[in-house]
């Protein structure tokens, strides 16, 4: 059984937005994250501004400073944020583990049964 740490749908704003409204692919000078809408996060990551996928039922949303990606929908191929690299999550569908790999989610277990215990995704073969 292969113990992974769990994506943490908290993430930091770490900045105050200025003018304009920021897109995935223009420039930044920032560090931390946004909601671009209700399904998607921005992070800027090295002078651009990357979408992140938040699939799960309660989207993206800022809650004071905080900007929570419930990540619980995505699958493998789609990007994640700099915070999450080397954690893990359970697919949806419970039967597989996605770890954040160099930016983007890849499948790396299969399971009879995927769950979250605590902050530790737990995979029973």
């Amino acid at each position: 059984m292969r113990h992974l740490l769990l994506v943490s749908t908290l993430l930091t704003s770490l900045f105050a937005v200025g003018c304009g409204t920021p897109t995935a692919g223009s420039s930044c000078n920032v560090t931390g994250f946004l909601c671009a809408s209700g399904t998607a996060a921005l992070e800027c990551k090295v002078g651009k501004w990357v979408e992140l996928p938040c699939k799960g039922t309660n989207g993206c949303k800022r809650e004071g400073e905080v900007v929570k990606c419930d990540m619980t929908g995505n699958v493998a191929g789609d990007a994640c944020a700099s915070s999450a690299e080397r954690k893990g999550l359970c697919t949806a569908d419970g039967k597989a583990t996605l770890e954040c790999i160099d930016g983007s989610l890849k499948q790396t277990n299969m399971c009879r049964t995927c769950m979250v215990s605590g902050e530790t995704v737990v995979c029973q073969p």
